[in-house]
């Protein structure tokens, strides 16, 4: 019970951290924070989780700035190798020392948005896809008892004040997004919807969600880990 306390204390400071520079519009949002995170985020996984668990988050700067350790209970498992600025040839060079060293039981990728801010063509985002195709390959050779969980890349929101999400475009992330999904449905690959999950009405990143339209704030990564917990038991 004490820890229990003392992780969701942790919590609420971070949460008035990230949502101190939101505007009253926002009030929902917070309100929200604080509405779901005891009884939906936080929870005793000690019993849930098995022992020779070991659980992998491999990606950009979303999962390398995920704050992964205060979202989840201590007792869980988990790696964060999400590593900022990365796009999926980076990741393509680094598996042994990104993946393959830590043995992992489940791999939670979610990378591609940086190949798409340097797009420059039409095949760009076959290409894309297809560097997310071989590194779900190149798991599956090297850790084949591990299961794999591919998030689709999240939406961007232009039309934010603090604007980050620069030359990456909805339209091209939706395209990646389908081709990864089939190719995740072809083989044995679990997909998750984050693009539909996150997005507003118009399928821009709900500005409740992100601050800069590119990458989630604490809101946001509480309903992505409320999203991710289906998939950890």
């Amino acid at each position: 019970m004490k820890k229990y306390y003392f992780v969701l204390t942790i919590l609420l400071m971070i949460n008035v951290y990230f949502l101190y520079d939101i505007s009253n519009s926002k009030k929902e949002s917070t309100k929200l924070v604080k509405e779901e995170a005891p009884e939906k985020v936080i929870c005793d996984w000690e019993a849930n989780i098995k022992k020779n668990d070991n659980f992998v988050f491999l990606g950009d700067s979303i999962i390398d700035w995920y704050p992964i350790y205060e979202m989840y209970d201590k007792s869980i498992p988990i790696v964060n190798s999400g590593i900022a600025g990365y796009e999926t040839h980076d990741i393509l060079e680094r598996m042994d020392e990104m993946v393959y060293r830590y043995n992992p039981t489940k791999v939670f990728l979610l990378i591609g948005t940086n190949d798409l801010k340097y797009k420059d063509n039409k095949d760009d985002e076959e290409e894309v896809a297809k560097n997310i195709e071989e590194i779900i390959v190149q798991i599956k050779e090297n850790r084949p008892k591990a299961k794999i969980y591919v998030q689709s890349i999240y939406p961007v929101n232009r039309e934010m004040k603090n604007n980050a999400s620069e030359e990456r475009y909805n339209e091209e992330i939706k395209e990646v997004n389908k081709k990864v999904e089939s190719y995740c449905k072809d083989n044995d690959v679990t997909y998750i919807d984050m693009y539909d999950l996150l997005s507003d009405g118009n399928g821009n990143f709900n500005e409740s969600y992100t601050n800069d339209g590119l990458h989630p704030n604490t809101l946001g990564y509480i309903v992505i880990t409320k999203k991710l917990m289906e998939y950890m038991n």
